[in-house]
C-alpha cells in the first residue's frame, strides 16, 4: 500500500536536530495516486442496487419545507448568545402519518406554501433514512390543499428581528 500516512511537522523537527538547513523537499501527496488511479471493477453481486421504478435516485437534490429555531445558550466567555439552527417541517397526513414534504423544484414548493415558507435543500436518501428512523416518510411532490400558507412575510420580518 506504500508508505503509511504521518505528520509533516516530524520531517521538520528531524531536520533542525540534525543541523540540516530548510524544510525537506515536499513529497507528492498519495492522494493524487488514488485519484489518478482507475477505479477497480466491483463484482456484480457487490453493486449497490439502482432506485426502483418510479422512486428518484438517493442523491437527488429535493426542497423541504424548514422551520428556523434558535436556542439561547453560553458561550466560552460565559456570555449569553442565541445559536440558530433549521428543523425540517413535519406535517400529518392522513395515509402516511407524520411526514415530511419534498419537492423536486423551489416552483413546487412556493405553489403549494407561498413564497414566504422557508425551506432547505438536501438529497433525498439521507432525508428519508433519517425519517424512516423515527417512524415518519417523505412525500415526493405532494399535492397539499389550498388555504391559508403556514408563514407569511410578517412571519419571516418577526424572526429575523428576534434572532439579531
Amino acid at each position: 500500500m506504500g508508505e503509511p500516512n504521518r505528520s509533516r511537522l516530524l520531517d521538520y523537527a528531524q531536520e533542525a536536530v540534525a543541523g540540516t538547513p530548510g524544510p525537506p523537499e515536499p513529497r507528492r501527496s498519495s492522494l493524487l495516486d488514488y485519484a489518478e488511479a482507475e477505479t477497480p471493477e466491483r463484482p456484480a453481486a457487490e453493486a449497490r442496487p439502482g432506485p426502483k421504478p418510479g422512486v428518484p435516485p438517493y442523491e437527488t437534490a429535493v426542497f423541504v419545507p424548514a422551520h428556523p429555531r434558535y436556542v439561547d445558550a453560553v458561550d466560552e466567555d460565559g456570555r449569553p448568545v442565541r445559536v440558530p439552527f433549521v428543523v425540517y417541517e413535519l406535517f400529518e397526513h392522513p395515509a402516511q402519518r407524520t411526514a415530511a414534504y419534498a419537492f423536486t423544484t423551489v416552483e413546487k414548493l412556493v405553489d403549494a406554501f407561498g413564497e414566504a415558507q422557508p425551506w432547505v435543500v438536501t438529497s433525498i436518501g439521507p432525508l428519508a433514512e433519517a425519517l424512516g428512523e423515527r417512524g415518519a416518510t417523505v412525500l415526493l411532490d405532494p399535492r397539499v390543499a389550498p388555504g391559508r400558507h403556514n408563514w407569511q412575510p410578517a412571519d419571516v420580518a418577526a424572526y429575523a428581528r428576534e434572532v439579531r
